[in-house]
This record gives C-alpha cells, sequence and structure tokens, in this order.
C-alpha cells in the first residue's frame, strides 16, 4: 500500500484551531454568488426570495451536521469514507467525482470573477494573463498547507468586512414596504428559489477534506455551523436591502445587483466606489480558490502516489486550460450551472447516502 492510499497522521504543528473553521466555512460560502444572487433567488418567489435565503441556510446547517457524523464514523476524510463503503478501487471512482468537482469550483469561481472585472473595470483585460497570474500566487498560499489557507480566510473575512457599511448608502431610496406582504408567493416558487439559493451557499463540503487538519477536530462543528449562521445572515440582510431598493422588474434584468447598489455610494475621495468593491473582491475570492484548490490537489494526492506540489501542478494546469475555454456570458453562465447541479446533487443526495453507507459497513465489519 502506497503513501498515497492510506491516512497518515498530520503532525500537531499542521493543524488549525477549531475556531478558524468559522472564517473556512464563512469564506468559502460568501464568493462570486453574493453580487448577483438576488436575481436568482427573486426568479421564482420574488420579494419573498429572502425566505428561500433562510430556508436554503437551515438545510446547510442539516448537510454540515450529516457531514460530521459521516467524518466521525469513517475515522479520517472523505477519501476515507470511499475506502470504507466502497474498498480501495471502486472508493477512487467516488474519489475522482470529487477532484473534477472541486476542480470545477475552481474554474466556476476565478472565471466568474474575471467577467466581472471585464464587464465593469478592464473590458481587454486577457482571461489567461490574469488566471495564470492567480494562480500563481494561489500557489505558494497552498503549498504553505492549511495553516496558510486558514490564515487567508481570515484576513478575506475581515478584511473586506467595510463593504456591509457601504449598504447604508441604499437607504434614503429604498421602500421597504416592498417586502409586504410576505408569503405572496406559493410554497412551490419559495422552494425553488430555496434550491437556487442552496446552489450559492456551496463550498462548505471543503470540511470533509479539512477535517484531519483540524485540533480537536469534534469541538470544530459549533464554529462550522456559526460560520454557516453568519453567512445566512449576510445573504438575508443583502436580500432585504436589494428588494427594497430594486423593483422586480428591475431585479429581473440586474445580473449583478450588489455592484449596480454600490454605484451609488458617493465619497469625497472615490467617485465610482464600485471599482473599489470589486478590488476588494479579490480578497474574497483569493481564500475560495484556494481552498477548493487544495481540496482537489489533497484527494488526487491521497489516491495516487503523487506529492502534494505535483498533484497541485496538475490541478492548476487543468484549471487554467479549461478556464480560458469559457468566453462569453451564456458560456459563463452555463458553467455556473453546471457547477451549481452538481454540487447540489452531491450535497443532498450523494452525502446522506454514503453515510448510511458507512454505517451499514462499519456494523458489517463489526459482525465478521
Amino acid at each position: 500500500m502506497n503513501r498515497g492510499e492510506m491516512m497518515q497522521a498530520i503532525p500537531e504543528r499542521r493543524k488549525i484551531s477549531p475556531f478558524l473553521v468559522f472564517f473556512l466555512i464563512h469564506s468559502i460560502q460568501v464568493g462570486g454568488g453574493v453580487l448577483g444572487f438576488q436575481r436568482v433567488i427573486a426568479k421564482n418567489a420574488g420579494y419573498d426570495g429572502w425566505i428561500s435565503v433562510i430556508i436554503a441556510g437551515i438545510f446547510t446547517h442539516i448537510l454540515v451536521f450529516i457531514m460530521y457524523v459521516l467524518l466521525d464514523k469513517s475515522g479520517g476524510d472523505l477519501v476515507s469514507a470511499h475506502t470504507l463503503a466502497f474498498g480501495k478501487w471502486i472508493g477512487k471512482i467516488f474519489d475522482t467525482v470529487f477532484v473534477i468537482y472541486f476542480s470545477l469550483l475552481v474554474i466556476t469561481i476565478l472565471r466568474t470573477y474575471i467577467e466581472v472585472l471585464q464587464v465593469w473595470m478592464y473590458p481587454r483585460l486577457s482571461t489567461f494573463i490574469f488566471a495564470l497570474s492567480f494562480f500563481i500566487l494561489c500557489y505558494y498560499f497552498v503549498r504553505g498547507g492549511v495553516r496558510i489557507i486558514a490564515g487567508t480566510a481570515f484576513f478575506g473575512t475581515l478584511l473586506p468586512s467595510y463593504l456591509l457599511l457601504t449598504f447604508a448608502f441604499t437607504f434614503p431610496f429604498s421602500d421597504y414596504r416592498n417586502i409586504l406582504p410576505v408569503f405572496d408567493h406559493s410554497l412551490k416558487d419559495i422552494l425553488i428559489s430555496t434550491k437556487n439559493m442552496s446552489l450559492t451557499y456551496l463550498g462548505y463540503e471543503a470540511i470533509l477534506l479539512l477535517y484531519p487538519f483540524i485540533k480537536n477536530a469534534k469541538k470544530s462543528q459549533k464554529y462550522a455551523h456559526w460560520g454557516l449562521f453568519t453567512t445566512t445572515a449576510v445573504y438575508t440582510l443583502i436580500a432585504l436591502i436589494s428588494f427594497a431598493f430594486f423593483s422586480e422588474k428591475q431585479l429581473e434584468k440586474t445580473v449583478w445587483a450588489t455592484l449596480s447598489m454600490w454605484k451609488i455610494v458617493e465619497m469625497p475621495f472615490v467617485e465610482r466606489f464600485e471599482y473599489i468593491g470589486i478590488a476588494n473582491w479579490c480578497l474574497v475570492i483569493l481564500p475560495n480558490v484556494c481552498i477548493t484548490l487544495w481540496c482537489a490537489s489533497r484527494i488526487l494526492k491521497r489516491m495516487t502516489p503523487l506529492k502534494h506540489r505535483h498533484s497541485l501542478v496538475i490541478i492548476i494546469l487543468i484549471c487554467l486550460s479549461t478556464l480560458t475555454l469559457f468566453t462569453t456570458r451564456t458560456q459563463v453562465n452555463f458553467l455556473n450551472d453546471i457547477a451549481g447541479q452538481i454540487g447540489f446533487y452531491i450535497n443532498f443526495i450523494y452525502i446522506p447516502i454514503l453515510l448510511v453507507l458507512v454505517i451499514l459497513m462499519k456494523k458489517v465489519r463489526k459482525k465478521s
């Protein structure tokens, strides 16, 4: 058995404190989606979309609870769970699916941000050059290990947090009576909107790989839930502010509602604040890409004899070459839809089934 096939003990010096899980979970959920999720949830549920944000947030708590039970039962990470449930060779097939999934998240996150840059700031910005520069930066962060990535998530959460204060500029132009009456749409419409919103929350499944790198990992569960709660609160707040500011017809045509609200921010020292917001958003995107890049390369390293730096380079090259193939708004939107749909089925269907299989296999092995 080679070192890629077994779960090695992680040295204490490479582990992170449980409270840092709060920043890892929260930072990976607040990415490019927060710039334009309002149109997605309002498409079916209208001004009741904020209810969908809360319901989808509740589902993330349930799924993370399931993930922690799965990790506890498997005694390791996602790769260990696959080996326990399916055996070594079939388990590798499912490992490969998750390598593809996390690589797809890397491509989706970075390509969406590049599109924002190209539409709002630099129309002639080269997708390849920017992505290459960004991946070089991410390479050094990911090579530094989980502790460095956690530090990136910490600063990627705190430093741009002042941007929430800028939404106060919308208050003089807002009408919160828009939100009334509550429950003006059918339960079916709200649930469809909930599914669409759950795609925006994706990323918390990274805990399936990060778990062995956490000191007293079981104690980190409460911080994971606090991270989910904070994310839900932020999205709900932004949704309510957006619905008070835009009419429903405006939301239908506004792809990036958050950026559009920043256009009204007026300060003596800056004329176009949305440029400041987009530039600062790079700090938000950085931990997103680092975490998903680490997850994809970590699984590849665990299932092969490759060293981590080699698996990381392979994933980066695949993501870089694939990312440049998406050139139009329609293609980028298709990329987001595909990543979201795959993530939805992995989280809401596959993970609970995997937990059941792990529990059954443990019972079978215990009897035998």
